[in-house]
């Protein structure tokens, strides 16, 4: 059975739709035996109905520099699970000014959103939320959109392709993964819907055949959206078991190979 040490995809009380504080997972995650947890909040225009305040975002863009790196243990990485919002790729925030700080001050040198809520951060995952802007768009298509949204220099992993529904070419995508020394993500959160968990295993595990055949590094993630799920892989390692998945493609099978896979992307050296 394959032993898994990092949950690189995890939710606080910020989600809004999760649960627990920040002391609460890394107390799961030091309890459940994980070496780092990566925790990633939502960015992205589901959390608030005025979606270009800045000020919306303090949690995200301060956590970098106030958490600790190790808490209880645990090697603690502060990022975000930012949304595609287009098929050209583009990032929530990319297109929003941010030009006043907090407190009202205006910016010498203005940013966007997207950029000041993520700089300081250790790794971005983009993911596929809502799909009102995709229309018809074709397999293709898709496909080139993920591809452009994990080109971007902050982003690092893919999140939850398998359960997203599109119809996207996973070879092609695990052969550009690769190229750029970044990962897709298989998440347990993607098994936990009765409707289509079904469906969703057999996606994911297309995904893994593909990144086993073209040697792509994935990452496994709860997703968890409270404390208790944390650690918990359960369904994935079946899948893994049943692909009979290279265990040394699973970047986040530990801290070190998850530190070096991420040194190795060019997104941050937290060896140093």
């Amino acid at each position: 059975m394959y032993e898994i040490k990092c949950d690189t995809h995890t939710h606080t009380l910020y989600s809004r739709h999760a649960f627990s504080t920040i002391a609460e997972n890394v107390k799961e995650a030091a309890d459940t035996g994980l070496e780092l947890l990566g925790s990633t909040d939502h960015f992205s225009a589901m959390l608030w109905p005025d979606v270009e305040n800045a000020k919306n975002y303090q949690y995200l863009a301060n956590a970098p520099a106030t958490w600790p790196r190790t808490w209880m243990g645990v090697t603690l990485l502060a990022g975000c699970e930012v949304d595609i919002v287009g098929l050209d790729g583009a990032l929530f925030g990319e297109d929003i000014p941010n030009t006043t700080s907090i407190v009202g001050d205006t910016y010498k040198e203005p940013t966007t959103l997207y950029e000041h809520t993520t700089r300081q951060m250790d790794y971005v995952i983009a993911s596929v939320h809502g799909k009102s802007f995709i229309g018809d768009a074709s397999r293709v298509a898709l496909t080139d959109m993920y591809i452009k949204a994990l080109s971007k220099p902050k982003v690092f992993i893919l999140g939850h392709v398998g359960r997203t529904g599109l119809d996207v070419d996973y070879r092609a995508l695990a052969e550009a993964a690769k190229a750029m020394h970044k990962c897709l993500e298989v998440n347990e959160h993607s098994f936990g819907f009765p409707w289509s968990g079904g469906v969703n295993k057999d996606r994911c595990r297309q995904i893994l055949a593909a990144c086993a055949e073209v040697g792509c590094q994935i990452t496994i993630a709860t997703d968890a959206h409270i404390a208790p799920h944390i650690g918990k892989f359960e369904e994935t390692k079946k899948l893994l078991t049943e692909v009979g998945f290279p265990e040394e493609l699973i970047a986040s099978r530990d801290r070190q190979s998850f530190l070096s896979a991420l040194k190795e992307s060019g997104v941050k050296d937290l060896l140093k």
